[in-house]
């Protein structure tokens, strides 16, 4: 899970169409990097399972949500994951057991089943919870409620890798 040489760590943050919890995590986690001083040394990325909102902005209650919480995720537009995401990243993160099962089966190789993981896993104040719910049937409170527990596990991840990103 650590670069070669002097290529930045690279992490694609997955969920299902690339409009919410996804973005939330790619803008949190580069924000970590970006505080530590290591923008440079890090790509963080998001993509979905799905094709439906390709191209498009993150739902405008995730784009809210980051705003409240002083993060801007307006750059973002969705994408679709892709076998080459496998060998673009470092580290592949799963919003939830169900992407982390479509990431398990498009895998070609142990080198690419490795790279998979669930994000809530990292923060020991999930409390054994594995899946970041998805907040696109909930009103705005839900999505402030995913983006703490986003912001609160890409902390625990980000700490996690920081001392190899260092190097």
């Amino acid at each position: 899970m650590v670069p070669q040489s002097d290529a930045p760590f690279r992490v694609v943050f997955v969920c299902t169409g690339n409009i919410c919890r996804s973005p939330m995590a790619e803008v949190v986690f580069r924000w970590f990097a970006d505080q530590a001083g290591l923008g440079d040394r890090v790509v963080s990325t998001s993509a979905g399972t799905g094709e439906w909102h390709v191209g498009e902005r993150a739902d405008s209650r995730t784009l809210a949500a980051l705003e409240r919480h002083g993060f801007d995720g307006s750059k973002h537009r969705a994408k679709q994951f892709t076998l080459d995401d496998f060998d673009r990243n470092d580290l592949i993160v799963a919003l939830d057991r169900s992407h982390e099962r479509a990431l398990t089966e498009w895998s070609r190789t142990s080198a690419d089943t490795d790279k998979v993981s669930l994000l809530l896993p990292f923060d020991a104040r999930a409390d054994g919870v594995l899946d970041v719910p998805d907040p696109y049937y909930g009103g705005p409170e839900m999505f402030d409620d995913v983006l703490g527990m986003i912001e609160s596990a890409s902390r625990a991840l980000f700490r996690q890798l920081e001392p190899a990103i260092r190097r």
